[in-house]
């Protein structure tokens, strides 16, 4: 049997330290928050995005091609049925949405209930959990890590298991300090990087706060009238400061990259045909229906609260009827359904991120143990390592995979 330290209490640290429990090891879990599961608790906006459905082939297909191949053999070892089959013994019944998404029941508290089922599958394995104990340095050289200091105190085992996090949500405990530890131990680490966060805007819409676009696309280009340099296919949601939702947080690491290099433009397409074909429409629409005002035809593709600005912008009355639309003004108006400007983005929070891009090499590490490579006795598994999937379920679901992977001695 085997000495145990898991370093982390989220989704992946939880995983871990029930999985090598269960397999007879002697295991302490050191949590640096008072609770565990912090940023589980506030997953989905407080629901909880436990997975996504669908085979591991599916799952694995939603990941970069580099991710996918590391992440195939400890998906196929714990996948999404096996981490909702365990949650259901502890009674924790799910729900699939249409999009594929896995959640918990709608009850209050349902992300909170994950972190009990977890909780309490550790402590039944027999895990000594330690809350209030932040871990502050790693000692030690390859192939052996000999301790870690926790509030003063070094602490010895067999097999260290980090599951620290990434840098977004710092208030939740993921300050990102794990790196620097690492670093000096010659363990190849890609800087934090943001990634799946709200976009902030260089000319924010304050007064949309809280309006939804909804089937759209959104286009990251190199500057106005740019090449198209990527695109999601989703809901849009206005704040105070820029845009949120699916497609931004999608194109967020897109666009910090873009914004980086000096060109990133967005605009935001609520009718995916080509300019051409929609003036044509608009066109036989005015032919068909001639004493139709401007701002209706708008608004079968826009909100309306939006209408009466964007018509205003593009110097066209709300009463203008598609009769009396010359071509400069049709353009202006096929060019809002189609490509309506959102504007520069400033710099994307790193801390405001589901998840944050970077962490780990993943070449320095084994796929099917997580160990370090060159290292007897350090793995390492969840946010931590270089992993970013899409929003959906994905990244938890890498979490709980690679924690198993890790726990599994």
């Amino acid at each position: 049997m085997a000495k145990v330290i898991v370093v982390g209490g989220g989704a992946a640290g939880l995983v871990a330290a029930w999985r090598a429990a269960s397999l007879g090891h002697g295991v302490t879990l050191l949590e640096a928050n008072g609770r565990l599961g912090v940023k589980l608790r506030i997953s989905g906006g407080g629901k909880c995005n436990i997975t996504h459905d669908g085979p591991p082939k599916a799952l694995l297909a939603a990941f970069p091609a580099d991710q996918a191949r590391f992440l195939r053999p400890s998906l196929h070892a714990f996948g999404n049925g096996a981490v909702l089959d365990l949650l259901r013994r502890e009674g924790v019944e799910t729900y699939t949405r249409d999009n594929g998404r896995v959640f918990p029941l709608d009850r209050p508290g349902s992300a909170a209930a994950v972190v009990a089922a977890f909780e309490t599958l550790a402590r039944r394995a027999g895990v000594d959990v330690r809350t209030g104990a932040r871990v502050t340095a790693l000692e030690g050289r390859a192939p052996r890590l000999d301790a870690l200091l926790a509030d003063g105190r070094r602490l010895d085992a067999d097999i260290y298991i980090l599951a620290t996090g990434g840098a977004s949500y710092p208030e939740t405990g993921t300050r990102g300090e794990v790196p620097g530890w690492l670093r000096p131990l010659g363990i190849p680490v890609r800087p934090w990087f943001p990634a799946l966060a709200p976009i902030p805007l260089a000319r924010p819409r304050s007064a949309w706060e809280g309006v939804a676009l909804r089937d759209g696309e959104l286009r990251l280009c190199a500057g106005p009238g740019g090449r198209r340099l990527a695109a999601f296919a989703g809901d849009l949601l206005f704040t105070k400061s820029g845009v949120s939702g699916p497609a931004a947080l999608e194109l967020s690491q897109a666009v910090e990259r873009a914004r980086r290099n000096g060109a990133a433009w967005l605009v935001h397409a609520a009718v995916r045909e080509a300019q051409e074909a929609v003036d044509a429409g608009l066109q036989t629409e005015a032919r068909a229906n001639p004493r139709l005002r401007a701002a209706t035809w708008l608004q079968r593709h826009l909100p309306e609260r939006l209408v009466d600005d964007l018509l205003e912008e593009a110097g066209l009355t709300r009463g203008l009827m598609l009769k009396d639309l010359a071509k400069g003004a049709r353009k202006a108006l096929v060019e809002l359904a189609t490509a309506l400007p959102l504007g520069a983005p400033q710099p994307v929070p790193l801390a405001r991120g589901e998840v944050a891009a970077g962490g780990v090499d993943l070449a320095a590490v084994d796929p099917r143990s997580m160990a370090l490579r060159g290292w007897e006795n350090l793995r390492v598994c969840g946010e931590l390592l270089d992993i970013d999937g899409p929003v959906g379920g994905y990244n938890l679901q890498a979490a709980f995979s690679t924690g198993y992977a890790a726990g599994t001695i």
